[in-house]
């Protein structure tokens, strides 16, 4: 189509970014219900991996508590009422099962040190985990790796299951105020100022991760130049933009497993 004949967005459409609710029950609820959704996505993207992978949220509430998942529970299972809350002390206040320790110790750490961060995602996704390996940052190969560009580090080095505090104080400090971190040999975690542009970032991320080791496979990798890079990232990179491209997918998985809202 001829640039002429090109058709314009609809007048008057746009995007509408949530703000928190006042109203702590029903921001409570919504945060719970994109956990939930969380959950099934990444089960329907293959991220369930036996019994790892945590992702939590903020309790409106009680910002030092959080909700998670409970140990051995699949993701595709998962519902609103089966999530847990739990305390920086490991006390789990809601829910009467066990919960991930790794988990718990990764989780505590980052929203113990970044009061910014809303909610954030750890899995063991193949593709993560096999760019872990590598030890290296993501490159700009593409508009989406952009999102990630100069907002990721590598957490290295790996030194077993990470169950000490000492080692969640260290990971949430290289953190910083990125949105995301390759722990190397092990796989992805990102986070958010909302549950939605957390859960997103890790699709994101994988799917980077993914394309970059196929383009690597297949020939020399073309980079984007750092000052078009940056320039992306500010364009496609923000937790607005994320929480915007959590939407259609949250609108697919509610219509097709609706008990998940339970």
């Amino acid at each position: 189509m001829s640039s002429a004949t090109a058709q314009s967005p609809r007048p008057g459409f746009a995007l509408h970014y949530r703000e928190s609710s006042s109203d702590i029950e029903a921001e409570r609820l919504h945060r719970k219900q994109r956990l939930a959704a969380t959950f099934r996505l990444f089960a329907r993207y293959g991220f369930d991996q036996g019994l790892a992978g945590h992702v939590t949220v903020r309790d409106p509430e009680f910002p030092e508590r959080f909700w998670i998942n409970p140990l051995g529970q699949h993701f595709a299972t998962i519902r609103v009422s089966d999530l847990q809350l739990v305390d920086h002390q490991g006390e789990i206040l809601i829910g009467d099962r066990p919960i991930n320790n790794a988990g718990f110790v990764i989780h505590s750490a980052i929203h113990a040190a970044h009061p910014e961060v809303l909610a954030a995602a750890h899995t063991h996704s193949t593709y993560g985990k096999a760019w872990a390996a590598l030890g290296r940052r993501l490159d700009p190969i593409s508009q989406d790796a952009c999102a990630f560009f100069d907002d990721h580090e590598v957490f290295d080095p790996f030194s077993g299951v990470v169950l000490e505090p000492s080692e969640g104080e260290r990971l949430a400090a290289t953190l910083g105020r990125r949105k995301a971190l390759i722990l190397k040999n092990h796989g992805l975690l990102t986070v958010g100022p909302t549950i939605e542009a957390a859960a997103w970032w890790f699709i994101s991320m994988d799917n980077a991760a993914r394309t970059q080791l196929l383009a690597e496979a297949a020939g020399e990798v073309q980079l984007i130049d750092e000052q078009t890079a940056r320039l992306t990232a500010s364009q496609v990179g923000t937790h607005k933009g994320g929480y915007f491209s959590f939407q259609p997918l949250y609108q697919w998985i509610t219509q097709a497993e609706p008990e998940l809202l339970d």
